[in-house]
Formats: structure tokens, C-alpha cells, sequence
């Protein structure tokens, strides 16, 4: 009986299916007696030990340079200051460990660095080393996932092989991708969980077990937990798979579907409810919604507000974060992010459909094709048509998507690259991968200036290299015989030294902030190395431009504070204060935003109250409440610092630092004004 798209099927007639082994490598137990036995035992441990020098080679490349990003985002490393010295701060994810406010986002990406920094202790490496190892994990989950497709179309475990090795390369060395992994914004931990997800969804559909689509539900709940409604993007391409390819009726596949779901619900609602039944008195307001509501922050700030712009709080709104287009994801200030091989991607998952047409509606090659190629068209096209904000690095949750669909199409279509139409179509997208490669290099103007012709040119001969065979061009015997692997590492070069040169920018470049880019700055976008790149314009339109200095690294405000893009950075003699007698106060200081206060509380070691949380604009505390905290003897310091241009948050905010200016001395420390309330 032939296999799906018109391949040998895996195995002798009748023979047990082979199942995989440790690393993911089938297994040789599963394989024949006798010689056959001995050389398939030999790939076998060939594979396992390729793919974990690859893995090795990932955790290196991450690794490599990585406490130069300091506290990366320190608003983030704030809150996994808090939640390693207070279990309700690890909770409710809040900023300080005093409770007055939480971040904006669920706390699920902060409880893994809190148990790190609570075992390793605070520093730069135990709050990012988790993400470098989250990053290795979804690579070797891409690779579990593609192998598994290749294999049931190609028959081959080679092939399956290459084709996994390949798709955990193009995501390692995507340059967002190397950006997040090596950040501890909460996307590191969402795109590894929809991969996870993406496995369990792929298995699924092959292996007919509801329990793995019930796992794949479980992780989606757990990602709504990292970054709430963004998590939802991958779920109508899981759900199209299953409901199209499972091998079970279709009343029973919308059963397991229908449990899925109730896993997803269970896994991110038991946080939800709590919170929702916790009383506002006895924990922390929401950060980043307005009623303190966790309901308002997934519905409004984190959710339809993306969309169309209206996002109350937010600090600049809609209009300044660029045009919605279809084009966007290949502008300036996207483009070096992800779109590398997103073209070739498409080009590769269509062709496979094409091919398959016929194939039986269970065919595993198209359930994954729906998989991941689902992820990539609802993703990108939310991320293309959103008005709300967007920021460059969001698009690292397309990476293992364009990754999957990349290892899967070149490993099915190398592998049929004898046939006219296949190596048309590889061709085709090598082409497609050279042309953009040169294109995004090419923008990049002094950056490595002979590498975009030498992508263009490499892409072209791997090309005509693919369509040599099949149409019948005349090459030399000696050519003939070392083409497959010339050609194979021409398409390599064409596809991969462009993000690979990025990548290695990305990597040795220190990345600081709340909004970071990979790659060298083009000149555009939201975000360059080093934490603040080429939407340079708009902010200073909006904001105005601060002086930075010993004290403040960012936006104005008077001495005290980085406003919106990075950490406050205090002066010994403003952390000897801060650190005085602290443990007479909740808090050793007070000051509008969350990044002013990261900065003074990662300095200090001690609570720091966010005015406002992150942006400044939510309205906590209020001024009574806050009188009452200064009255209670809680607070033992305001901190004099604004937002960006001077901006000083709500009204709440604004009322605080004029009552403090009205009725407490100012004095300067270390070049910042300050109040004593204690």
C-alpha cells in the first residue's frame, strides 16, 4: 500500500510502526535483526549525537554574551525580585514585594525566574538562563514535531531527520527569536508553549489519542497565563487539523475538541477566578487596567485594544505604532525580525498541500501543514491589521512556525527532488529565500556589505542546482556527483547566512529596556540594540527627549527617572538611603512608573511603589489611599521623577507628587530630588 503523497511506506508490509527513541531518533530497538540491525543502530546514534551538538550549538550561541543585557527588561526583573522574597507577590505577579501593583501581563513567565532567583539568587544570568533553556526546548520540539511529519511522507528516517534538524536551525537563528530568548519579556515562555502545543497537536492527529489534544489545550491555558488573548492566534489552525485529519468519526473528533478547550479553560481560569474572588483589599490593584479589573486587562489593555487602537492607559495610543498593511511584517523595522524565510515558508506549505491533494483526509503531512501553516496566517495577519501597539519582538511568535514549515517542506521536497514539479517548487523557494535574504541585508546600509550579493548569488545557483536533475541539464559526471551536496549547501548559505549574521549581532550586542529589536538598526522601528532604535522620531514627537545621566537613563523627568524605555539607575548615595532603616517601612520609596522604580528597587534590594504601574496612567493608588500609607509610616521616601517629556502620570499620580511637593521638604541625593515621608 503506498503512503501519503506517493511515498514507500515506512517499513516492511506489516511490520510494526517504528517508534522514536530517546531524543526523538527512532528508536533501534524497533528495527530488523541482523546487519540491517547494526546499520540502522549506527544512524540512529549518529542522529542522536547531531542533534545534540545542534541543541548544544543553541544553548551556546544564546548563552554567549548573555549578562550583558544586565536586567534585560527591568521591569520584568523587578517583579522576579519581588516574587522570590514574597509568595503573593509571586502570586499576583506584582512589582514589589510590598504588593501595592502588579505588572501587566499574568504571572505565569515570572513564576520561573522567581523560583530561579529564589534558588540561584538575583542576578543577571538566574533570571535569563531560564530563557536561553526555553529557547533549546522549543528547538528540540520543533524538531520531535517536523521529523514526525517528514517520516510519514518520506518513509525515511533521513530525511525525517534533516528535515527536524533543519526547522530547530531556522528557528534558533531566526534573529527575534535570538533577541527573546535571551530576554525575560513573558514571550519566550508563550512561544515555547504553543510549540509544546504544536507537538502534542501534531502526535494527535497521527497517533488518534485525544489525551495529547487535551495536553495541547492544558499548555495553550498555561500560555494565556504568560500573555493572555495572544496565546488564542494558534488555536483555529490546532483546531482545523484535528477537526479535518483525526482518525475518528466527526462527532468524537469534535468530543476531543470540545475537551481540549475545556483543558484550555481549566489551565488559565483557576488563576483568573481566583484573582477575580480575591478582594481588592486583600491583594495588589491590576497593573494596566483601569478598574483593577483582571477581566478589563485581558478584554481591554492586553486584548481587543491591540486591535483597534483603543487601549485606555496606554501611552501614546493607537496611531503611533505604525500603519496597518498587509506589507508589514516585510517593512523596514519588521522585516530583519522574522521575514527572512516567511516567503519561502508559504511557498513550501502551499506546494505540500498541492501535492497531497489526493492523500487520504487523515494524511499527517497536511494535519501539520494546517498546523503551523495556521499559525503563520492568523499570526501574521493579526500582527499586520493590528492598530494597537505592536513592537518589533512580538513577531518571535511566527519564528517556530516559519521554522516548522521550512524543515517540513524542504525535507519532504529534497527528498522528491527528482520529480519536475517538487524541485520547481524548492527551487522557488530557495530563490525566494536568497532574494529576501539580500533584500533585508541590503537595508541593513555598512552592515557586512558583500553578504547580500553573495545570499542573491548562492540562491540563484542552488537553484538551478535543484533544477538540474529533473529537467535534464547537461553537467559534467563530476559535477553530477557532488551536486546534491554543493547544491544543498548553497541553499543553506542562500537561506541562513543573513539571519545568521543578525543573529550574531543580536548576540553580542547588549539589549536594555522595555522595547528591544534584533539585528543592526536599519533606521526604522520600535526599538534597536540596545534597547531603543529607530521610532526615535515619534517618541520624541510624543514625549519629548530626555537628558539621561547617572540618574536617569531615559526620558526627562528631574533627575530621577528612565521613564518608559529603561531603568532608573541611583546614585550609592540614593541606595544608601533607600537601604537606611528599611525595615521599619513596607516601601522604601515611591515614584511614578514602574521602570523609575525598578531601577531603585533592583539597586536597592528593597520594595519601591510603582505610581501608576507601568505607564504612570493607572489610578493607583489614589491620593487618599496613599495619604493613609504615609500616615501608617509605610513609605520612607517619594522619589522625584517623571515619564517621558516630563509627563507625570494620571491624576492620581499628579495629585501625589503635588501633595508630597505641598507638605515635605525637598533634598537632593546623589543628584536626585527626594522627600523623606518616614
Amino acid at each position: 500500500m503506498a503512503s501519503t503523497l506517493g511515498y514507500e511506506p515506512p517499513g516492511a508490509p506489516g511490520a510494526p510502526p517504528r517508534r522514536p527513541g530517546r531524543l526523538g531518533v527512532t528508536s533501534w530497538r524497533s528495527r530488523p535483526a541482523g546487519p540491517a540491525a547494526g546499520r540502522a543502530g549506527a544512524a540512529a546514534s549518529r542522529w542522536r549525537a547531531e542533534l545534540a551538538v545542534v541543541l548544544a550549538g543553541i544553548a551556546a550561541l544564546y548563552l554567549w554574551n548573555l549578562t550583558a543585557n544586565g536586567w534585560a527588561n527591568a521591569f520584568y526583573s523587578a517583579a522576579a525580585q519581588a516574587g522570590s522574597q514574597n509568595w503573593e507577590a509571586f502570586f499576583f505577579g506584582s512589582s514589589d514585594a510590598g504588593n501595592s501593583i502588579t505588572v501587566d501581563k499574568p504571572p505565569a513567565s515570572l513564576w520561573i525566574v522567581d523560583l530561579s532567583v529564589r534558588v540561584f539568587g538575583l542576578s543577571s544570568a538566574s533570571i535569563l538562563v531560564p530563557e536561553v533553556l526555553m529557547g533549546v526546548a522549543t528547538a528540540w520540539l520543533l524538531y520531535l514535531a517536523v521529523r514526525r511529519a517528514v517520516r510519514a511522507a518520506t518513509g525515511s528516517d533521513a530525511a525525517a531527520h534533516r528535515g527536524g534538524l533543519l526547522a530547530a536551525v531556522v528557528l534558533a537563528l531566526t534573529p527575534v527569536a535570538a533577541l527573546m530568548f535571551r530576554f525575560n519579556n513573558p514571550d519566550a515562555l508563550l512561544v515555547l508553549l504553543m510549540a509544546a502545543a504544536g507537538y502534542a497537536v501534531v502526535r494527535s492527529v497521527q497517533d488518534g489519542t485525544a489525551r495529547w489534544l487535551i495536553a495541547a489545550g492544558a499548555l495553550l491555558g498555561v500560555g494565556f497565563l504568560a500573555k493572555q488573548l495572544q496565546v488564542l492566534l494558534v488555536v483555529p489552525g490546532f483546531g482545523l487539523a484535528y477537526l479535518w485529519a483525526a482518525p475518528h468519526p466527526l462527532g468524537r473528533r469534535l468530543l476531543h475538541l470540545a475537551g481540549a478547550l475545556a483543558a484550555m479553560a481549566a489551565a488559565a481560569g483557576w488563576w483568573i477566578l481566583a484573582v477575580q474572588l480575591t478582594p481588592a483589599s486583600a491583594r495588589p490593584f491590576i497593573g494596566g487596567s483601569q478598574t483593577n479589573s483582571i477581566l478589563e486587562l485581558t478584554f481591554g489593555y492586553n486584548g481587543f485594544g491591540r486591535l483597534d487602537g483603543n487601549e485606555v492607559g496606554s501611552v501614546g495610543g493607537g496611531n503611533g505604532w505604525g500603519r496597518p498593511g498587509l506589507l508589514r511584517l516585510f517593512s523596514e523595522s519588521f522585516g530583519g525580525q522574522i521575514a527572512w524565510l516567511l516567503p519561502s515558508a508559504l511557498i513550501l506549505g502551499a506546494a505540500l498541500l498541492w501535492v497531497g491533494r489526493r492523500a487520504p483526509r487523515t494524511d499527517p503531512v497536511r494535519a501539520s501543514v494546517m498546523v503551523w501553516g495556521g499559525w503563520v496566517l492568523v499570526t501574521g495577519l493579526t500582527f499586520s491589521l493590528m492598530a494597537g501597539i505592536i513592537h518589533e519582538y512580538y513577531t518571535v511568535a511566527l519564528a517556530p512556525a516559519i521554522a516548522a514549515l521550512a524543515g517540513l517542506g524542504a525535507g519532504v521536497l529534497w527528498h522528491r527532488r527528482a520529480r519536475r514539479t517538487e524541485a520547481a517548487v524548492l527551487a522557488a523557494a530557495v530563490l525566494s529565500a536568497g532574494a529576501m535574504g539580500a533584500v533585508l541585508l541590503g537595508r541593513a546600509t555598512g552592515f557586512v556589505p558583500w553578504l547580500a550579493p553573495a545570499v542573491a548569488v548562492a540562491g540563484i545557483a542552488a537553484a538551478l542546482g535543484v533544477l538540474a536533475g529533473p529537467f535534464d541539464v547537461p553537467v559534467a559526471p563530476r559535477w553530477s556527483r557532488r551536486a546534491p551536496r554543493t547544491t544543498a549547501a548553497l541553499a543553506l548559505l542562500a537561506g541562513l547566512a543573513g539571519p545568521l549574521a543578525f543573529t550574531v549581532q543580536t548576540v553580542s550586542t547588549a539589549h536594555t529596556g522595555a522595547i528591544v529589536s534584533a539585528g543592526p538598526s536599519s533606521g526604522f522601528g520600535f526599538g534597536g540594540p540596545g534597547g531603543f532604535g529607530g521610532r526615535r522620531q515619534f517618541i520624541q514627537g510624543q514625549f519629548g527627549q530626555g537628558t539621561g545621566g547617572p540618574a536617569a537613563t531615559g526620558f526627562g523627568g528631574r533627575g530621577g527617572g528612565a521613564g518608559l524605555l529603561g531603568a532608573s539607575r541611583p546614585s550609592a548615595a540614593l541606595v544608601a538611603a533607600l537601604t537606611a532603616d528599611a525595615s521599619k517601612y513596607t516601601w522604601a520609596a515611591a515614584v511614578v512608573g514602574s521602570n523609575n522604580a525598578a531601577g531603585y528597587q533592583l539597586a536597592s534590594g528593597q520594595p519601591v511603589m510603582a505610581l501608576g504601574g507601568f505607564n504612570g496612567t493607572d489610578p493607583s493608588p489614589t491620593l487618599e489611599q496613599f495619604q493613609r500609607l504615609v500616615a501608617e509610616g509605610r513609605v520612607h521616601w517619594f522619589i522625584a521623577a517623571s515619564l517621558m517629556g516630563g509627563d507625570s502620570g494620571s491624576d492620581a499620580a499628579r495629585q501625589i507628587a503635588q501633595w508630597v511637593e505641598a507638605n515635605y521638604a525637598a533634598q537632593t541625593i546623589g543628584g536626585t530630588t527626594v522627600y523623606r515621608l518616614g
